[in-house]
């Protein structure tokens, strides 16, 4: 890298199913050495404009959130030249929360749910409560071009703030430190934290805007005269006190800080793309069939497989559940085939859901598909 970045203390998919799942197809290439050359994805919705680099590139995420890497290679981000995370291990889709050592290592733990599966949706949920990642997530959503991020909207960085923010970074009395409690990190008023005093440096406006310029003094508005009572008073050519009180207002009202991005705000994006990413990554699989017939006489063990679009599906666990155990009986289950086996034990009426929950090799999400077992 050209500069080197400016640190702060802190703790330190191929998704291309089929048509339409994604706005683009995150593409793989073989290299002159035979590693796979690939292209990963930060977060569904994307971050762009960050700064990323392994060990075999550099380049700056586009808008998409893409970013290109070699199997096996870890990725640096930081944004323009404020350091934000180094040692993420490369993959297809990655999101803040693998940023940390001590949260990408608790995503592998999986607590047990209220249908007895075990689900990486609790572990991420309580992950959210970390304070770096809250404090990040919410600084990078502050540098956001538009001042607010609706539903299915990325992260959109652009160069003329990360200029903005290089230039600010330098003047500042201390460093940005993520780690702090969410309360001193994006504290405001007469002590405003390191992180709000940088924002409050960076113009999100085109630089010919108003907004954009330094607000005039009070010395300034002060010494300037009061606009006359009488239009007929009025000089065209003089700027009056009025004048300069609206538009100190004005440019004081479009700085931003961070509690127009609260903790509750980055809570919910990052759930949302969180479990835009676990659909994603299930539309990937299907069952032989979401129901199936039996008469009641039947003794015989039935199976039902998951599949993989495209692919034969690579498991590192499997588990099932009958929700009417009474009806129908999970006899056995197998990660390796891929097969859940199961037989009638009810009287003919009646009817149970088989919930059929694996985790994908090299993944730690669980994936549940659900078959519906009616007997006649």
């Amino acid at each position: 890298m050209s500069k080197k970045p400016y640190r702060f203390h802190t703790k330190p998919l191929l998704l291309c199913l089929f048509s339409g799942l994604m706005s683009g197809c995150l593409g793989e290439s073989e290299g002159s050495d035979g590693n796979s050359h690939s292209q990963g994805q930060l977060l569904p919705s994307g971050i762009s404009g960050l700064s990323y680099q392994t060990a075999s590139t550099t380049g700056t995420t586009d808008a998409n959130g893409r970013f290109d890497y070699y199997e096996g290679e870890t990725l640096q981000f930081s944004v323009g030249d404020l350091l934000l995370t180094t040692g993420v291990p490369a993959d297809e889709m990655i999101t803040p929360l693998e940023f940390f050592d001590e949260l990408r290592s608790q995503l592998e733990t999986s607590p047990v749910n209220s249908e007895g599966l075990l689900d990486h949706r609790l572990t991420e949920q309580a992950l959210l409560e970390d304070p770096t990642l809250i404090n990040m997530t919410r600084f990078l959503m502050a540098l956001n071009w538009q001042d607010s991020i609706q539903e299915g909207e990325g992260i959109e960085i652009r160069q003329r703030v990360i200029d903005q923010l290089n230039a600010a970074l330098p003047t500042l009395e201390q460093g940005i430190d993520f780690s702090v409690g969410p309360v001193t990190f994006a504290a405001v008023g007469l002590n405003p934290s390191p992180a709000n005093i940088l924002l409050g440096k960076i113009c999100f406006y085109d630089d010919i805007d108003e907004r954009c310029q330094e607000p005039p003094t009070q010395e300034q508005i002060d010494l300037a005269p009061e606009r006359p009572i009488n239009e007929e008073d009025i000089d065209p050519d003089t700027v009056y006190r009025e004048d300069l009180i609206s538009k100190r207002d004005r440019i004081v009202n479009s700085r931003r800080d961070l509690t127009r991005f609260s903790v509750e705000k980055a809570e919910d994006f990052l759930t949302r793309e969180l479990d835009e990413i676990t659909r994603l990554f299930a539309n990937r699989y299907y069952l032989d069939s979401e129901t199936a017939s039996h008469p009641a006489t039947d003794t015989a063990i039935h199976s039902i497989h998951v599949r993989q679009i495209g692919s034969t599906p690579t498991l590192d666990a499997m588990e099932a559940v009958s929700l009417r155990d009474s009806e129908v009986t999970i006899h056995a289950y197998d990660w390796q085939s891929a097969t859940v086996e199961y037989f009638v034990t009810g009287e003919s009426g009646g009817e149970s859901d088989l919930l059929i929950n694996f985790r994908p090799q090299e993944s730690y999400r669980w994936i549940k598909k659900q078959l519906r077992v009616i007997i006649r």
